[in-house]
């Protein structure tokens, strides 16, 4: 069954590879990290706004059309219409930074608010035109803005979403079409609006193959920028942007941000004495056992060589050396002789420092490791001085 999957997945989803505990990402948005979220929520916000650009453009201009297919007393209320409608998109395209708080709630209602404004103008334009007495032009053109949800269900495959995502956003562009075709006097029948509903059915369905492929694609790309090839943990440029929009969303929340700044202890004589790919095993060992002690939602960055920095949001100073003993019980790996791997730790916590920003919080960090490497090794410095010695947790 698994090579199976890996075949398919291959074929479909090539160059990259979806394993199957990544399919559940896929279909719903819940396990995405709040770098994945950010990321796609600015792919969104910029592909609405670019869309919207181009409509707000394009919409008043086939006001020209109206006005030559149908007589003024339903044209010009149509080109009402089309105005009203190039307003919204004015509005949806206007430059705007992405939330710092909640930037995926924002992306999700800029495309909502996009996608509505195309079936909307469709039910508006039903109670315009009157579908008695249409001629040929007309009554395609009434035909035409039928096609309006369709082609809005299409639309969402150009967005990253996962299947769950699509299927909550298609639900109300089926119910106007559906409205739509109630007003529109014809009886509500399978015969009649089933190759219809059927068409709409199939775009959301390729809608949500498209997405699914695009989420995938992205988180991988993003994955592979944002972190270290050998420990994977953050790298240093990514953990950076990850410092600086935790560091703002603390201050902002009025919360601490606590780092830990971690250098593994006679690193130098792994490599002289065991070769590189010794000090390599151990890196791998030491961001696998940190790991294993921190939150979901802490971050990881390996700073440079064997230093990393861990970054804590929403603890405060007084709760690290319940953390720190967790991270002593666990151990840190084993060296290639078999003896502990140890590290020396600064801490700095926002607050308690009442430091500016977030790299004079890294910098206070940096200054209690090098204190904890003076002071003999194996052990933390905390904001208020006290020294938590390893060995004798």
């Amino acid at each position: 069954m698994t090579r199976l999957w890996n075949t398919l997945s291959q074929h479909i989803v090539a160059p990259t590879r979806l394993g199957l505990d990544q399919l559940p990402g896929l279909l719903a948005p819940f396990r995405r990290t709040p770098a994945i979220r950010r990321h796609a929520a600015a792919v969104i916000v910029a592909r609405v706004q670019f869309i919207c650009a181009l409509f707000a453009l394009l919409v008043p201009l086939w006001s020209a059309i109206d006005l030559w297919v149908f007589d003024g007393a339903t044209a010009w209320p149509l080109v009402g219409l089309r105005l009203a409608s190039a307003g919204a998109f004015v509005a949806l395209a206007w430059p705007r930074e992405l939330s710092t708080e909640r930037p995926y709630l924002q992306a999700v209602a800029m495309l909502l608010g996009m996608m509505m404004v195309p079936p909307l103008f469709y039910l508006a334009s039903l109670q315009l035109i009157d579908p008695a007495g249409l001629d040929d032009w007309q009554r395609l053109m009434a035909q035409l803005y039928a096609l309006m949800p369709t082609v809005v269900l299409g639309g969402l495959a150009i967005f990253p979403l996962t299947a769950l995502e699509i299927l909550l956003f298609s639900l109300p562009v089926l119910g106007v079409a559906g409205l739509g075709m109630a007003t529109g006097g014809a009886e509500l029948a399978l015969q009649q609006q089933g190759a219809a509903l059927w068409f709409m059915v199939m775009m959301m369905g390729v809608a949500m193959f498209s997405g699914m492929s695009q989420s995938h694609y992205m988180e991988s790309l993003v994955h592979t920028a944002m972190t270290d090839p050998l420990t994977g943990a953050y790298s240093r440029r990514s953990g950076a942007e990850a410092l600086q929009l935790m560091f703002r969303l603390a201050s902002m929340s009025g919360k601490p941000l606590t780092v830990l700044f971690l250098d593994l202890d006679r690193f130098k004589a792994i490599n002289d004495e065991h070769g590189h790919d010794a000090g390599d095993r151990a890196l791998c060992a030491l961001v696998n056992h940190v790991r294993a002690t921190l939150r979901r939602g802490d971050v990881l960055v390996r700073w440079g060589g064997e230093e990393f920095v861990a970054v804590l949001p929403d603890m405060p100073a007084r709760e690290v050396p319940a953390l720190l003993r967790r991270l002593c019980a666990g151990g840190l790996g084993c060296r290639p002789d078999g003896s502990a791997l140890t590290a020396s730790i600064g801490v700095a916590e926002s607050l308690a420092d009442a430091v500016p920003d977030w790299p004079a919080l890294v910098e206070l960090a940096d200054r209690r490791m090098y204190a904890a490497k003076h002071g003999g090794r194996d052990r933390a410095v905390l904001p208020d001085g006290a020294v938590v010695a390893f060995a004798e947790a």
